[in-house]
């Protein structure tokens, strides 16, 4: 016998019947009064606005993209407005309806106490009539004039745009994920205090107990119960929430189980029965609990000891995943890589770029700055203008696809969650910016695009992040008269550390930071982000000759 788990359902707050975790949706209704038409106008061209709004971002996978995100700002916002107007109907129906009551009550009051002498007035015997016969079947439509059609017809078209179970999880998945990297414990996460951030947020108990099931729906124990802990927390210093103790013990005993501390988990199930004795899943796990503790104390016995098993102190490793360089990769995204010694900073300087006297750049040099000496990484400022920069997110924003890996073992193109962030490959004829941009990178480089991919705008998402990974291919890129050209196998997230790959020319990464990142996030290439508009250039082992290979991107942050 087993524990019983939770399972993907989650205790009704309202009556305590379980329900699926899947949101309830709100489903338009059949044969509801119509509003006036100077409200469906309004509906209408309400509806067409959000229609157009987000007809872009179907299955978009909002939270691999910030840029599709802020689609959802504009969505909310119009839904809020449709709310709105719908209160007012509302309000304006009810200030109707108790207007006729307050009428009513003082005709009643009067007529009822003394109903003869009330109707001996002709007048009066004639009213009482048409008010029971006319009046009050039309306050009756009046009460039953669904005044809320027009919103639930906007929320159900914009609904088929809404974020996904999916995109709940990534969006989960990534606030652990800058949790993990820049260590950061939950109850800084939940007030807010992220560094680097422009406005604050905090997260309610609620909130909290919702990372905590995104993290136990994917057999995360380990950000179960930090999020669980967290979410009693919040509850003991007396925040009110719908969620509750009982629920919160039910996912954290098990979760504390499954990372091995039977003690805390046999603590945290008597806790929970005792706030809801009739707790049926956490009665056969206390007795499961019991009789593993029973059966290891016989164990022992049989050994000739007598130790107490020694009870875990509720503070548990963060278990090791596929990832080897994960400790290196996470330590240079909080700014902890190697450092350059005084001495080989003294190498480092600062110039004009005259792209070894190309014509076009004699009277306006970029401006060079060293950034690494070995292998050499420059950046250069100031590359393009504000309005460059808006025209090109413009054009690649409809652009955007999830990002994808090619599958070693099949060779297909496929997402993959190392990878998490959008892109869109322009071409010249896309737009007159793509082509300078393009010429521009020629004259900088000394290298031609002819040969280069086209050019890459990656927007990343929420915690976005590429992994790190080698960037080369199983076989030769391309062939140039008789050689044979292949990328250089390079760490994409250690800029400082180059590898040998197989002979022939390196591949020179150029990158472009479109805007500066203003929330936290991971990127291939650094740990901090550069200011707007900056390129960064690595020329490491760069072979001259024919068949020279650019990889050439820009990279947008919100």
């Amino acid at each position: 016998m087993k524990p019983l788990e939770v399972q993907g359902a989650d205790p009704n707050p309202v009556n305590g019947s379980y329900v699926s975790k899947k949101r309830g949706l709100l489903e338009s209704r059949s044969g509801d009064v119509t509003l006036p038409s100077v409200t469906m106008k309004l509906w209408v061209c309400m509806l067409l606005v959000a229609w157009f709004g987000v007809l872009g971002c179907v299955q978009a996978e909002f939270f691999t993209s910030i840029g599709h995100m802020t689609d959802l700002i504009y969505a909310e916002k119009d839904l809020v407005l449709s709310l709105k107007e719908y209160i007012l109907v509302e309000e304006a129906k009810l200030s109707k309806i108790k207007s006729w009551a307050n009428k009513m009550e003082a005709l009643t009051s009067k007529s009822a106490a003394d109903p003869e002498g009330y109707l001996s007035h002709p007048v009066n015997a004639y009213k009482l009539v048409k008010r029971l016969n006319t009046d009050w079947p039309a306050l009756e439509d009046l009460v039953l004039q669904n005044s809320a059609a027009g919103f639930i017809a906007n929320l159900s078209v914009q609904r088929q745009f809404f974020p996904t179970d999916e995109d709940e999880t990534g969006a989960a998945k990534a606030l652990m994920r800058l949790q993990d990297t820049y260590k950061l414990d939950p109850d800084t996460i939940s007030k807010g205090e992220l560094p680097g951030t422009k406005y604050q947020a905090v997260l309610s108990v609620d909130d909290c107990f919702g990372m905590g099931r995104s993290a136990y729906n994917e057999g995360d124990y380990y950000h179960t119960v930090l999020w669980m802990e967290q979410v009693l927390k919040q509850l003991d210093a007396g925040e009110e929430a719908t969620t509750s103790k009982a629920q919160v013990l039910d996912y954290l005993s098990y979760a504390v189980f499954q990372l091995g501390d039977l003690h805390r988990a046999l603590e945290l199930t008597r806790r929970l029965l005792s706030l809801d004795p009739s707790h049926e899943r956490a009665g056969g796990n206390l007795r499961y609990f019991e009789r593993l503790l029973e059966e290891e104390r016989e164990k022992m016995l049989l050994n000739h000891t007598e130790a107490e098993l020694a009870p875990q102190e509720g503070i548990y490793e963060r278990p090791v995943d596929y990832l080897p360089e994960r400790d290196i990769y996470e330590s240079l995204c909080r700014g902890e890589g190697v450092k350059l010694t005084p001495r080989r900073q003294k190498r480092l300087f600062c110039r004009y770029h005259h792209g070894n006297g190309t014509p076009q750049l004699l009277i306006a040099p970029f401006k060079e700055e060293d950034e690494w000496d070995s292998p050499h990484i420059v950046r250069y400022y100031d590359v393009m203008s504000d309005e460059e920069i808006e025209r090109i997110k413009e054009i690649a924003k409809p652009k955007l696809a999830r990002a994808t890996v090619r599958d070693p073992k099949t060779g297909v193109l496929t997402v993959a969650s190392y990878r998490v962030s959008k892109s869109s490959w322009l071409e010249e004829d896309d737009d007159p910016v793509v082509a300078r941009v393009n010429l521009r990178m020629q004259h900088i480089t000394g290298l031609t695009v002819k040969t280069a991919e086209l050019l890459q705008v990656a927007n990343y998402g929420m915690g976005g992040q590429y992994e790190p990974h080698f960037d080369f291919s199983r076989g030769p890129l391309f062939v140039a008269g008789e050689a044979q050209v292949q990328s250089q196998v390079q760490l994409g997230c250690f800029p400082c550390e180059v590898r040998s790959g197989p002979p022939g020319p390196s591949l020179p990464f150029f990158a472009l930071t479109l805007k500066q990142r203003t929330s936290l996030g991971l990127c291939e290439s650094c740990s901090c982000p550069p200011p707007p508009c900056l390129a960064r250039v690595s020329f490491a082992a760069l072979a001259p000759g024919p068949g020279q290979y650019m990889e050439y991107t820009l990279s947008t942050f919100p």
